[in-house]
């Protein structure tokens, strides 16, 4: 039909339709996950101390478009407790693929062990997004043809909305001057506007079409992604945790200092301890609980006596030894065995727990599962340092080797252990020979100093050692002497060198207690250390 002034009001009518199209476009999000200015704050702040993100955001945006969009999404959906997504119609066209992506995120299985993991904290959730990149990588390749589908889309919309604010412009020209031509330019209007709609809407059920075609693409890489960032989530948490740092703490540290702290201890010989670590504090866990389910009144260390009830694991290694069955039955006859004290309810040491550890060139040396005697002896020392902790003790370790070697790290009950100073003790090798009367030297004078502070006695010393050496008899004597007035025990292991712990050894004149440790992955070994200290 013509358009002329006369018919001016048909065509008017129809362009109602396109009038109210153009003054209602609806808001179209780039995001699917719902957020507060606070959540997008925190992702503001969390982007901006991540070198990982920035790269990342960096090299996907070079081949892909709309990955910072899809970064923020995937963040978000971690970090947030509740993540709700926009639905499908109310997101930019161009950001459909994102939206796929991030709803077979969050309905996969794996995102809900993710989730655990990251839910709150804003340095899991970023952790958890640099861990995705490789399936993100994937997903983002595999969807390129849903992808510019929806960028034709999201065009051809745009060209629809164009089409249909014109409409409207032709209209009110027409009506300010009711000529031909004016009616003409709104017949024509319309009819482009009924053009561009149809364009757009064929647009979008073809960008539809690809995006079904790529959805299982999509899950399977998403569901990929969520497994390996919870699997790398629960990694780090565990490494965490053998080092003794806490959720709480772990979330009060600065962004920056966490990434260093989690970097220190996944490279280097640290990476290679930690699940030693975790099995020693563990097992000292289990132990003092052992310590206080079991026995009639606290353990107070080790006595002389014939209770093959109350008899410490290394006398019943002797029964084990058809050479030395002899030498045990002697000493039962005797009343000689070295049994477990736990009468009355006097508390064990009082003083401080002084492990002295030997880190000379020896102690490089691997056993069973390439664990090395430095290693075993180190994670030894700092479940000592948390049975110390909960004893509410000081615990002092002490680094030696040759006779000028020596290192001393002190950590009072009074302050809170610094993790860095506990890096350091573990980190700290000396190399060299090995001297006793040097660190023996220092932790009796550790304890004297204590003892003329703040009048507590009965410390306890572990000598943790590969090697044996001599002694002089002046220094014995003043080291029983001292021993005799400070009322500390001695606790040796020898550390796959059974010759050390023999009964003519010099470390066996020195302690109290005595165990030979071969398998380096038996954390029990050293278990009933735990019970009477």
């Amino acid at each position: 039909m013509e358009a002329t002034p006369g018919n001016l009001g048909e065509w008017a009518g129809r362009a109602e339709k396109w009038l109210v199209l153009s003054s209602a476009a609806p808001t179209r999000y780039t995001t699917a996950v719902v957020a507060d200015r606070f959540d997008r704050m925190t992702w503001r702040d969390t982007y901006e101390q991540s070198t990982g993100l920035r790269e990342l955001a960096e090299e996907l945006n070079e081949r892909h478009d709309h990955t910072a969009d899809l970064l923020t999404d995937v963040f978000l959906a971690a970090y947030k407790a509740g993540p709700r997504l926009r639905r499908p119609a109310e997101m930019d066209p161009a950001r459909l693929v994102n939206h796929q992506a991030i709803t077979s995120l969050v309905d996969s299985p794996e995102f809900a062990e993710l989730h655990r993991e990251t839910v709150g904290d804003p340095y899991a959730a970023a952790m958890a997004v640099l861990a995705q990149a490789p399936a993100l990588r994937r997903m983002l390749d595999g969807s390129r043809e849903a992808q510019d589908r929806a960028e034709q889309a999201k065009k051809a919309r745009q060209d629809a909305d164009g089409a249909a604010a014109a409409v409207g412009e032709a209209l009110q020209a027409a009506a300010e001057d009711a000529t031909v031509s004016a009616a003409d330019a709104v017949r024509q209007a319309i009819e482009a506007a009924e053009a561009a709609d149809a364009a757009a809407r064929e647009a979008t059920q073809g960008a539809a079409q690809a995006l079904a075609v790529a959805v299982p693409g999509i899950r399977s890489a998403t569901r990929n992604a969520a497994s390996q960032a919870a699997e790398s989530a629960r990694e780090e948490t565990a490494l965490m945790r053998a080092w003794g740092v806490g959720p709480g703490e772990l979330e009060r540290m600065p962004f920056g200092r966490r990434a260093r702290l989690a970097e220190r201890l996944r490279t280097g010989r640290l990476a290679q301890w930690a699940e030693l670590i975790g099995r020693f504090r563990k097992m000292a866990d289990g132990e003092r609980a052992r310590r206080v389910e079991n026995a009639t009144g606290e353990l107070v260390g080790v006595t002389l006596g014939d209770d093959l009830s109350r008899v410490i694991p290394s006398e019943l290694v002797n029964l084990g030894l058809p050479e030395l069955r002899a030498v045990f039955a002697a000493r039962y006859a005797a009343g000689e065995l070295m049994l477990y004290d736990s009468q009355g309810e006097q508390t064990t040491g009082q003083g401080a727990i002084i492990a002295c550890v030997d880190t000379s060139h020896s102690m490089y040396e691997a056993g069973p599962g390439g664990i090395t005697r430095e290693a075993w002896s180190k994670a030894c020392a700092l479940a000592l340092l948390d049975q110390a902790r909960h004893a509410g003790r000081d615990f002092v370790g002490i680094l030696f080797a040759a006779a000028d070697k020596l290192q001393v790290f002190r950590f009072p009950a009074d302050r809170s252990a610094d993790l860095a100073q506990v890096i350091e003790f573990a980190e700290t090798f000396l190399g060299g020979g090995t001297s006793y009367q040097r660190p023996l030297t220092a932790a009796r004078e550790l304890l004297a100093e204590e003892f003329n502070d703040a009048a507590r006695r009965r410390g306890d010393i572990v000598m943790l050692t590969d090697d044996d050496c001599g002694v002089t008899e002046e220094w014995m004597r003043g080291w029983n002497d001292a021993k005799h007035l400070l009322g500390f025990r001695v606790f040796g292991v020898a550390i796959g060198a059974p010759r050390v712990a023999e009964a003519d050894s010099v470390l066996d004149a020195l302690c109290d207690n005595l165990r030979s440790v071969e398998d380096f992955t038996d954390v029990h070994a050293a278990a009933d250390l735990f019970r009477v200290i």
